[in-house]
């Protein structure tokens, strides 16, 4: 259970009987959103929160991303740069802090359906035919 209740289902498996009263699921448009270059004042970043930041990039709620949005991303890869480098154990405020920021950018499904925010893949690849073999026997047989 998260910090809001159980992450809802995803709106294909729900089955309702009654009409939704939520607001209506948002679909984000489609094609790559302006993301700001990593900055170079940030080399020595750790080389997870560099690769998670820069992931951001590639992943769907980067549509909604505004440059307020972005600034805050680069912040919890500061944060997270900093919690991996150290030799120290982790401190739990810290990783709950760093959770809780990511949260904010509906990094993870749970926190997106929380939101009612649905990601849905666009098939890339050609379209093939769904020919059943029975289909074929049955035509060649004449039945």
């Amino acid at each position: 259970m998260g910090d809001r209740g159980p992450i809802p289902k995803r709106s294909a498996e729900r089955r309702r009987r009654n009409k939704d009263d939520g607001p209506a699921i948002v679909q984000a448009p489609s094609g790559p959103a302006e993301v700001p270059d990593l900055p170079e004042s940030d080399p020595n970043w750790h080389d997870i929160a560099r690769d998670w930041y820069e992931s951001l990039q590639d992943s769907g709620q980067a549509a909604f991303y505004q440059a307020s949005d972005w600034a805050t991303a680069r912040y919890a890869a500061e944060l997270m740069s900093r919690l991996l480098s150290t030799d120290r154990a982790p401190n739990g405020q810290l990783v709950a802090a760093l959770n809780s920021v990511m949260g904010s950018l509906l990094t993870t499904e749970g926190d997106r359906r929380r939101a009612r925010i649905e990601l849905e893949r666009q098939p890339t690849g050609p379209k093939l035919a769904v020919v059943s073999p029975l289909d074929s026997y049955r035509d060649i047989a004449g039945g």
